[in-house]
């Protein structure tokens, strides 16, 4: 099975899981999409919610789903568009700005530790590694996140 890159990630899977529950889901409430997607919104402020979608793979149901949960806890909020009426930018607010980043920052710290077998060298390979792989989805690139 060392072999099969599905069951490695799986495998791998598991420890990340583990170290995000603790460190984000438990600590802050927030679940690994909405996480996602209030760092996505927090690094590109004033994406459009039909731009998310389409970085995320997500159906815009979904999307506003996820984007009404962050909004009713203060985090993000929805602005007219200048030029499209029909549009709405979404933007992170102060409160969903702090949360990402301490969210963010123990993650990281988490990972490290989780992490702490691999060489500084071996982990950026495997970041590096890992997002080539993710760029293999067909027509997409991958969310950019920090």
């Amino acid at each position: 099975m060392q072999t099969v890159l599905g069951y490695q990630l799986a495998q791998a899977s598991v420890v990340t899981n583990q170290v995000f529950e603790a460190a984000v889901e438990t600590a802050h409430q927030l679940r690994k999409v909405e996480y996602t997607v209030l760092a996505l919104v927090e690094r590109n402020d004033g994406l459009t919610a039909a731009q998310l979608a389409s970085a995320l793979a997500f159906t815009p149901p979904n999307t506003a789903a996820w984007i009404d949960r962050l909004s009713r806890r203060g985090l993000v909020e929805r602005e007219q568009h200048t030029s499209d009426r029909r549009a709405l930018h979404i933007r992170a607010t102060p409160a969903g700005r702090a949360l990402v980043k301490a969210a963010t920052e123990q993650v990281c710290a988490a990972e490290a530790e989780a992490l702490s077998r691999l060489t500084h060298a071996e982990r950026l390979m495997l970041f590096e590694l890992l997002h080539k792989v993710a760029t293999c989805r067909p027509g997409r690139k991958p969310p950019r996140v920090p």
